[in-house]
């Protein structure tokens, strides 16, 4: 009987290979929404060439901000070709003391690489070890999936790198805006955290939140 499960089992996994559905791509259809699986399959009569070419990433990005810094991503949302493949894109632009807060990618582990000046990057694993280093132009470091990590500008002049992803759609939670741009009540930020009220109230202030 264990035999024939066997020789049952193999038949039906050639007989399931063997109708799979295969595709080259799957262009972001727009008209329909994003799901966890990303967006909805183009009709391959309506892919054009230009769904395959994004242009955007030569823009650089507005610095004007409290962070000094932007990032303008090519994921699903905005590069319809990457849907479905597991890879994206994104521009780092850092103006000088430009910062990444600490922050995590749920969906994707990333790679960096610095174009121009001198990024401070590092990352902390899960056993609270942090890997720091010093980048310069032509440098390259990963970090791995859902680890927080962060990008700094370590010199005198911008900064600009682009950072890969191993996802179409890496997602993304910033600490600070978690605790500090949202509604997240002060007397628990107080309970879960080293901080005292005045200066979760002041750093609310500062970044817009409530609470």
């Amino acid at each position: 009987m264990k035999m024939i499960l066997t020789i049952f089992f193999l038949i039906f996994s050639l007989f399931s290979l063997s109708n799979a559905s295969v595709v080259d791509f799957c262009v972001a259809d727009y008209t329909f929404p994003n799901g966890p699986a990303g967006y909805s399959c183009k009709k391959p009569a309506k892919v054009t060439v230009d769904d395959f070419v994004y242009s955007a990433l030569g823009i650089a990005g507005n610095t004007s901000n409290i962070i000094k810094a932007a990032v303008s991503p090519a994921f699903d949302a905005q590069f319809p070709g990457v849907n479905g493949l597991g890879i994206s894109i994104a521009r780092l632009d850092l103006a000088v003391g430009g910062v990444i807060p600490l922050h995590t990618h749920p969906g994707a582990s990333e790679i960096l690489v610095v174009v121009q000046g001198t990024i401070c990057a590092g990352f902390v694993s899960s056993d609270n070890t942090v890997y720091l280093k010093t980048l310069k132009k032509g440098d390259i470091m990963v970090f791995p999936q859902g680890l927080l990590h962060f990008q700094v500008n370590g010199g005198g002049t911008p900064a600009l790198a682009f950072v890969s992803f191993s996802s179409a759609n890496p997602g993304l939670q910033i600490l600070d805006f978690a605790l500090f741009k949202s509604d997240f009540p002060t007397e628990l930020i107080t309970a879960t955290t080293f901080l005292d009220a005045a200066q979760v109230k002041k750093l609310k202030g500062v970044l817009g939140g409530s609470g």
